[in-house]
C-alpha cells in the first residue's frame, strides 16, 4: 500500500495552501479559528497579535492533527526551543500532550507538531509565532502510466499531464458487482451508491479478519479506476454498488444472478439512459450466468466483464465466455500481456480487447486518502467500463455492439506480443489494446465498422463443421474460413432464426478449420443472402440498391475476379453472395495476385472498411484468408505456386458525393 505522501507517478496539482474564506468554514473550522481568535494579543508583551492559521484549499489532502508551526523572521534557535517549552507546558496543564516531529532552521524557522487541535489556540498566542499551517499531502506530477496509454493515440494530454478525456462520463451510471467499497474515500466520495444489495457466502475459515479494509480493497480500487476524481478513467460517472463478493473476494454464480435479477428490476422501475454493468470477477462456465448476462446486453446495457486471471482460454470462464458481453484481458505498461506468478491474463477468442491491468495506482481502502497498485483483469475491466462511460456520455441512444465496435475501431493495434501463446491462440486472440476515442465525428448516415468473429477450431473428421455468429444488431457482410494445415472445404452462408451463420467445413484429412464472419454496424444496414439458383451458377445481388459486400462457396471461396454484382464459381459448386444496402453505402473489389509467394496482402484504402476477405491458388493448399484491421491477409502452405486474394472494401459516401449517391 502506498499512502498520498509516498504515492509516485500520480496527476494531481501540487497542493496551495491558503487562507480560510468564512464561506468555507465547517463547524471544526469555526471552532478552532474561534479558539484562535479568543485574543487578538499576545499575553506576554500585550502587542504581537495572534497567529494565523492556514490550511490546505484541498480538504481530502489535508492531514488533521499535524501542523508546522513558523516562527517570525529574525527569531533564534535559542527562542524555537523556548517556544516549544512553553508549548508542551501550556498543553500539559490542560491534559494534552504534542508531539514535535521534526524542526526546521533554514529558509524559515519553526517546528512541525503533532497535537489535537484543541491545543491550537494556544500555539496561535506563542511569542514568536508567525502563522500556523495544517500539513497537507503533495503528489508528482506525471500522470500514471495507464491514463498516459488510454489517452496517447489521439492527445488527450496537456503539455502539463492533464488528463483530458472527451467528457467525464457524467451521463452513464456504472452497476459494480463487487464486494464493500469505502464510499468516503476521497477518489469516489459522492459519486458511489452502496445499494441494498447484498448476496455473499460465508467467509471461508474460522478465524477470520473482517476489517473494513481488507472487504473493501478490491471495489475500493475497482471505483476508483472507474471514476476516481484523480486516478479514474471517467471522473464524472455514477457508481451503483451491487455486493456478490464477500471478504475473501469470493462470491456464487446464484449470488451473481441475483445481483442481475436486482439490476434489471432497478432499470425496470427508475430507466437510464447509458447503463454500465461492470463484472470484475470470474467463475468457471456457467450457462445460467451466460444467459442472465445476454438478457442484460438485450435491455441495453453494456456488459463488461474481466477476462481472468489464469493464464488460459477466457472461453472456459463465465461471464468472459459470453459473445454479448464486452471480455477484457490484461496488458502492462510495454503492451505485454499481463503475468502475475503462475497465473496471468485470460486470452483466446472470448477476449475482445486488452486494457492497462497492471501496477495500477487507485483508491485504497487503509484510509480515506491511502492509494495502492494493485494487478489483474478486473482493473483492466474497469478502464474499460471508464471508457464506455465516456461513448456513452456522449451519445446515450449508441447500442451496447456499436460502442463495442467504437472500442475496437479506436484501439491500439498490433503492439502485443503473443509468442508465449499457442498457435492456435495466436491466431485467434485479438491484439487490441483499449484506447480512448477523441470527439467522436460522424457523417450524417454514420461510419462502417467492421470486425472479426473466430468460432472454436473444429473436429478433424471429414464432416465437422463450425460456425460463426454476429452479434445482436450486427449485420453480417462477410464469410471466410482458415485451416492451420491448409485442408478446407470451404464456407457457407446459412439462416438461422433470421440470423445468417457463416459455417466452415473440415476437409477429408483435415485437422480442423475455423468460420470467420465478418460483423458490421451503420445506421440503416440490412444484409440478405442469396444462394445460386443452381449449383455451378453465380449467386447474385437482385436490385442496384444491394451491394456484394462478401461471398463464399461450398468446396472454395469464389476468389478473384468477383464481377459487380455476381459471385462466379465453377460447375457443380454451389454459390452465396451476401447483399447489403445503407443510405449512401458504396463498394468496391481489389484484388492482388502473386505468382511466386505464398503470401499476398490486399489493404483497403484510408477511408473505406473491409468487409469480406477472400483467397484463391493455383494448387489447394491456401491456408485461408485473415482479416488484420483493414487488410486481407492469404496465407499458403508451404510449396504453394502461387495465391491471390480479394478484399470487398465499403464506405458511407463523404457527404459530397451523397447526392449522387443512389439509394
Amino acid at each position: 500500500m502506498r499512502c498520498t505522501s509516498a504515492w509516485i507517478g500520480w496527476a494531481l496539482c501540487l497542493c496551495a495552501s491558503l487562507a480560510i474564506r468564512a464561506q468555507e468554514y465547517t463547524e471544526d473550522d469555526e471552532m478552532i479559528l474561534d479558539l484562535v481568535g479568543e485574543d487578538r494579543t499576545d499575553p506576554e508583551t500585550g502587542t504581537d497579535p495572534a497567529a494565523e492559521f492556514i490550511r490546505c484549499n484541498k480538504v481530502a489532502w489535508r492531514i488533521p492533527g499535524q501542523y508546522i508551526v513558523v516562527l517570525r523572521q529574525g527569531t533564534h534557535e535559542s527562542q524555537l526551543q523556548r517556544t516549544i517549552r512553553k508549548l508542551r507546558g501550556k498543553a500539559a496543564r490542560r491534559g494534552y500532550l504534542v508531539e514535535i516531529l521534526q524542526t526546521y532552521s533554514g529558509a524559515l524557522r519553526g517546528f512541525l507538531v503533532k497535537m489535537s487541535s484543541d491545543v491550537l489556540h494556544l500555539v496561535a498566542k506563542l511569542p514568536h509565532v508567525h502563522y500556523i499551517e495544517e500539513d497537507s499531502s503533495i503528489f508528482a506530477q506525471s500522470a500514471p502510466w495507464n491514463l498516459q496509454r488510454l489517452l496517447h493515440p489521439y492527445g488527450g494530454f496537456s503539455e502539463n499531464g492533464t488528463y483530458r478525456p472527451p467528457n467525464d462520463g457524467r451521463k452513464t451510471q456504472v452497476y459494480l458487482m463487487d464486494g464493500s467499497v469505502q464510499s468516503s474515500h476521497r477518489e469516489v466520495e459522492g459519486r458511489v451508491l452502496i445499494t441494498d444489495f447484498n448476496n455473499t457466502p460465508e467467509e471461508d475459515g474460522v478465524r477470520v479478519h473482517r476489517q473494513a479494509s481488507q472487504c473493501d480493497s478490491h471495489g475500493t480500487h475497482v471505483a476508483g479506476i472507474v471514476s476516481g476524481s484523480d486516478s479514474g478513467v471517467a471522473r464524472g460517472a455514477g457508481v451503483n454498488l451491487v455486493r456478490v463478493l464477500n471478504c475473501q473476494g469470493k462470491g456464487t454464480i446464484s449470488g451473481a444472478l441475483a445481483g442481475m435479477e436486482y439490476i434489471r428490476a432497478t432499470l425496470l422501475a427508475r430507466p437510464v439512459d447509458a447503463v454500465v454493468v461492470l463484472l470484475p470477477f470470474a467463475g468457471g462456465f456457467s450457462r445460467s450466468l451466460n444467459t442472465a448476462c445476454r438478457d442484460m446486453v438485450a435491455n441495453s446495457a453494456v456488459v463488461i466483464a474481466a477476462a481472468g486471471n489464469y493464464r488460459d482460454d477466457a472461453c472456459l470462464y463465465s461471464p468472459a465466455s459470453e459473445p454479448e458481453v464486452i471480455t477484457v484481458g490484461a496488458v502492462n505498461s510495454m503492451d505485454q500481456l499481463m503475468s502475475q506468478g503462475a497465473g496471468g491474463t485470460n486470452f483466446g477468442r472470448c477476449v475482445d480487447l486488452f486494457a492497462p491491468g497492471d501496477d495500477i495506482v487507485s483508491a485504497s481502502s487503509d484510509c480515506s486518502t491511502c492509494f495502492t497498485s494493485r494487478s489483474g483483469t478486473s482493473q483492466a475491466a474497469a478502464h474499460t467500463a471508464g471508457v464506455v462511460a465516456v461513448i456513452l456520455s456522449s451519445n446515450q441512444i449508441v447500442s451496447p455492439v456499436h460502442v463495442l465496435q467504437l472500442m475496437l475501431h479506436y484501439s491500439i493495434s498490433n503492439t502485443i506480443d503473443f509468442l508465449s501463446l499457442s498457435e492456435s491462440h495466436r491466431l485467434t486472440t485479438p491484439n487490441l489494446v483499449a484506447a480512448m476515442p477523441p470527439a467522436i465525428k460522424t457523417s450524417p448516415n454514420g461510419e462502417l465498422l467492421c470486425r472479426s468473429v473466430w468460432s472454436e477450431r473444429s473436429g478433424v473428421a471429414s464432416t465437422d463443421r463450425v460456425i460463426s455468429r454476429c452479434r445482436q444488431g450486427e449485420q453480417m457482410m462477410g464469410c471466410s474460413s482458415y485451416a492451420p494445415e491448409g485442408v478446407r472445404v470451404g464456407e457457407t452462408i446459412t439462416m438461422n432464426s433470421g440470423r445468417m451463420e457463416c459455417v466452415a467445413h473440415n476437409g477429408p484429412a483435415g485437422k480442423g478449420v475455423y468460420a470467420v464472419a465478418r460483423c458490421c454496424v451503420i445506421s440503416g444496414l440490412q444484409c440478405q443472402v442469396h444462394a445460386s439458383p443452381e449449383p455451378g451458377q453465380a449467386a447474385q445481388c437482385v436490385g442496384p440498391q444491394h451491394h456484394l459486400t462478401g461471398e463464399s462457396r461450398s468446396g472454395m471461396k469464389c476468389g478473384p475476379p468477383l464481377k459487380g454484382k455476381r459471385c462466379t464459381v465453377k460447375e457443380g459448386v454451389t454459390s452465396h453472395a451476401i447483399c447489403c444496402h445503407a443510405p449512401s453505402l458504396e463498394c468496391k473489389l481489389l484484388g492482388n495476385i502473386s505468382a511466386d509467394k505464398d503470401q499476398v496482402e490486399v489493404s483497403c484504402p484510408s477511408g473505406w472498411t473491409l468487409t469480406d476477405c477472400s483467397a484463391v491458388s493455383r494448387g489447394s493448399a491456401i491456408l485461408g484468408p485473415v482479416a488484420k484491421g483493414n487488410s486481407c491477409h492469404v496465407y499458403g502452405a508451404t510449396g504453394v505456386d502461387g495465391a491471390a486474394g480479394a478484399a470487398v472494401c465499403c464506405r458511407v459516401a463523404p457527404p459530397e458525393q451523397q447526392a449522387a449517391t443512389p439509394h
